[in-house]
């Protein structure tokens, strides 16, 4: 049975990701200092033999050394996550994101891992005006986050140039799905606008709702990630469904999905938010990704999980 590592495995995408590779057969150890992850993402799991849960930090360098010994594929999703976060702390998301990350990758060096896969984000892109945005664009980051996810990502490219340390980096789109925090106060659109609607609160949207976003179902994203462990890929890729819609045009379909009856307010636009969003995803095409599930397919199953979460008094 192959081992493999998943950092931030108790996270929104991190446990969807250990889940399915559990499922394939693999020895699955995921670390998490639950910062954001939450022990309730994996409790499913943790009864599995093939599972293993370890309570600590990416900046635990001795740690990951021993953590990722005999370990096929690494994959790193741990992260201080949110474009506002990083605004009012920027020291503390450039020590996870690229110093943590510069741990995985040295970790992984030596032990000789197959390779690594790095979660990056569509927040590299900024604001170039260019759309659909593709991978040989120039970055623009808007926030310590975004130069964050972007530093990392060159780490990762000369970590396979210079040591020879095979790595892909994905540059993950708006993802959302079941188990994603609606409660965090930088939480995803998807998940706030669902729980304000089931809560009887109409969604706030930020600046006028026209910006647009290419949201991806976490299930396609973990898709993604494991073909792109597997193959031969390397580099960077963009993960995300290849299509766009505005913010007000997602409001109105969450309120339609949960029966209700309601209308968005508008607060001021947030700093370091992007305007328009939008992946060319042929080049993740090339390793077998395509996207399963449409938006509305994805919503569904969303607000299902969310709503048996909401009925049962138990946090999403």
């Amino acid at each position: 049975m192959k081992k493999v590592v998943v950092t931030g495995g108790a996270g929104f995408i991190g446990s969807h990701l250990a889940e399915e590779l559990t499922k394939q057969g693999y020895h699955v150890v995921i670390l998490d200092n639950l910062a954001t992850g939450r022990l309730e993402n994996i409790a499913h799991l943790r009864d599995s033999q093939n599972v293993e849960f370890i309570k600590d930090s990416i900046l635990n360098l001795p740690r990951l050394k021993q953590l990722f010994n005999n370990a096929e594929y690494v994959f790193h999703e741990a992260a201080l996550p949110s474009v506002p976060r990083s605004i009012a702390n920027p020291q503390a998301s450039h020590e996870v994101n690229v110093s943590g990350t510069l741990n995985v990758l040295f970790a992984a060096k030596e032990n000789s891992v197959k390779k690594v896969v790095y979660a990056s984000s569509s927040s590299v892109y900024g604001d170039v005006p260019t759309l659909p945005k593709r991978e040989d664009l120039m970055p623009n980051p808007l926030s310590p986050y975004a130069v964050g996810k972007l530093a990392a990502e060159y780490y990762c490219l000369v970590f396979h140039q210079v040591y020879g340390l095979p790595t892909v980096c994905l540059r993950y789109f708006n993802v959302f799905g079941p188990r994603q925090d609606p409660d965090s106060p930088y939480a995803a659109v998807i998940p706030r606008f669902i729980k304000s609607v089931f809560e009887g609160n109409p969604p706030v949207i930020f600046d006028d709702g026209e910006q647009s976003r290419d949201f991806a179902y976490v299930r396609d994203v973990v898709a993604a990630t494991i073909l792109a462990a597997e193959s031969g890929a390397s580099g960077l890729f963009n993960i995300a469904q290849g299509k766009r819609i505005t913010i007000n045009e997602l409001a109105k379909m969450v309120i339609a999905i949960t029966g209700k009856k309601m209308t968005p307010v508008y607060q001021a636009p947030r700093p370091g938010d992007v305007k328009h969003s939008l992946a060319d995803i042929s080049r993740a095409k090339s390793f077998g990704f395509e996207p399963k599930y449409s938006l509305e397919e994805g919503l569904k199953e969303t607000v299902r999980s969310f709503q048996d979460e909401f009925q049962s008094g138990e946090k999403p």
